[in-house]
């Protein structure tokens, strides 16, 4: 008898117990219309490029699934004064390529992030210096009390100081200028996964991190994110099971997709605004034919293009009732908004709104460009044709002019638009996150105003945001918030159009839960 072990036999049993030990792992596909920006995590505060970069790279606290603040790389904080809060890191962490986390990364990664060009200066807003106490504590010394500190907090991402040093990337990535550095292409974070590679506008790999700290819930072991900018090939990648989840399915598609056993749908209501903004600054409004005169720093114009856009229309015919018509510039779970506040401004009437054009001295009307992307939010192309048609109406000749994210947005950051839609997502849940970033006076070296790119300047509403920011008392600070967001539409500084509804589209076989920041979590994701 020949007793020789079976070589072959045992390899193929190792095989098919290795495949066992794996079944529970999965890759998720995911597909969606744009593409992150970069990958450097001070560089741009971009929602696509925020639910990515917080899979690799992590924060001293982060949100639970209640959006309720617990410890990430901090495991405790201690309010030592007002304006000083001290910081206790998790120990043993390491970053992807093995470095061990310190206090030396935080005050670094906090620094770089206060720093320009670095566009999360919201994130760190409050902070005047960081402080290293020893290697695993840290101490924040702020310019004045902040009740929302721990939540601003959430946005502001932890590098390794040596890999960046090393590899010349101790200044964020300026995008708006265009610039290019290491850190904007390559990734070294401490969170549940690796970022593989990047191949702009083709795909994005992430993989399972196996020395990550915590423990995901979920059994995704890969990442694989396709931006697909065409809604019908978006759809078709989902329904022939191309791609297992699609965060964000074109409208007219989901009644298909909801007849389909093989797809299931998640909605809910998102944080997130979509607006237009106006030119406010400039004392005369490029192609507008109104020589020497910006006609959008007149109040009742502003007024006029408000009362010219048929709210209830857009709900029902452009979005497919995937929105809430809105009055004031945050949505109802952000902490500030009021029932009140979120009523219309003015009717919708369009010979209302051509007395007013003739009231400010345009009889005739003028002129005027909207820039839109065309591959960011929901419908965000046919809600600008729709407006178009409705300005061109009362006489403002409107033309669109639409282009993929990451060229409209370097057009907003660097100003160079007279009017645009924009969606703003609020990070913090509460609106000083909008006050501070859209409506305060641009300085161009803080995050006041940095995504104000109709660029007015109201010194009564900064007053308000200067105040809301230390104000401790919540019902003072209440009171304010609902001061200064009234006063932003009394004034009609933006036009807000709706609260955006995101559904989230999937094969039947996926588990996940859905997110108000629209930002997916693999770690919480199952594929059966």
């Amino acid at each position: 008898m020949n007793h020789r072990p079976n070589f072959k036999l045992g390899a193929l049993c190792l095989a098919a117990l290795l495949a066992t030990g794996a079944a529970g792992a999965a890759t998720m596909r995911w597909a969606g219309a744009n593409d992150i920006l970069t990958v450097d995590p001070h560089a741009q505060n971009h929602q696509t490029t925020h639910a990515f970069l917080q899979q690799v790279y992590e924060s001293l606290v982060r949100y639970d699934k209640a959006y309720k603040i617990e410890p990430a790389l901090a495991t405790k904080w201690t309010q030592i004064s007002p304006t000083q809060i001290r910081f206790e890191l998790r120990k043993g962490v390491k970053f992807h390529d093995g470095a061990p986390f310190s206090a030396d990364d935080v005050v670094f990664s906090l620094t770089r992030a206060m720093t320009p060009p670095s566009n999360m200066q919201s994130a760190v807003q409050s902070v005047k210096e960081v402080k290293k106490v020893d290697d695993h504590t840290v101490d924040l010394i702020l310019k004045g009390p902040n009740p929302i500190l721990l939540r601003e907090l959430t946005e502001a991402r932890i590098m390794n100081k040596a890999w960046a040093e090393k590899n010349n990337a101790l200044k964020s990535q300026d995008y708006a200028a265009k610039e290019e550095n290491f850190a904007a292409r390559n990734a070294n974070g401490t969170g549940p996964f690796i970022m593989v590679g990047w191949q702009p506008d083709v795909k994005v790999t992430l993989k399972k991190n196996p020395n990550w700290w915590d423990k995901p819930t979920g059994n995704i072991d890969e990442v694989v994110f396709t931006p697909i900018k065409s809604a019908a090939t978006r759809s078709a990648a989902l329904i022939s099971g191309q791609v297992d989840f699609v965060s964000d399915p074109p409208p007219q598609d989901l009644a298909r997709m909801k007849g389909s056993p093989d797809i299931k749908l998640v909605e809910g209501a998102e944080n997130r605004t979509i607006y237009l903004g106006l030119d406010q600054f400039r004392d005369e409004l490029p192609g507008a034919g109104t020589p020497g005169k910006n006609p959008l720093k007149d109040k009742r114009v502003r007024q006029a293009l408000y009362q010219a856009i048929d709210s209830a229309g857009l709900h029902s015919r452009t979005m497919r009732n995937l929105s809430v018509p809105a009055g004031t510039m945050v949505a109802p779970m952000v902490h500030g908004w009021s029932k009140a506040l979120d009523e219309r401004a003015a009717k919708y009437d369009v010979e209302a709104a051509k007395k007013l054009l003739a009231d400010a001295g345009y009889p005739n009307g003028f002129s005027l460009k909207l820039d839109c992307p065309n591959d960011r939010y929901v419908n965000d192309e046919a809600i600008c044709q729709a407006v178009t048609a409705m300005w061109t109406r009362i006489g403002v000749k409107t033309t669109l002019q639409a282009a993929p994210m990451s060229q409209f947005v370097t057009r907003v950051m660097n100003n160079d638009v007279s009017a645009y839609l924009f969606g703003w997502g609020v990070a913090t849940f509460d609106a000083l996150y909008s006050l501070d970033s859209l409506m305060a006076t641009k300085d161009g070296k803080t995050s006041a105003g940095v995504y104000n790119a109709g660029r007015f300047s109201n010194a009564e509403l900064d007053t308000k945001i200067s105040q809301i920011k230390v104000e401790m008392d919540t019902a003072k600070r209440d009171a304010l918030l609902a001061n200064a967001l009234k006063l932003v539409k009394d004034e009609y500084l933006y036009l807000p159009v709706h609260h955006q509804i995101r559904p989230w589209a999937m094969r039947s076989n996926v588990e996940t839960q859905h997110r108000a920041d629209d930002r997916p979590m693999p770690v919480w994701t199952t594929i059966k």
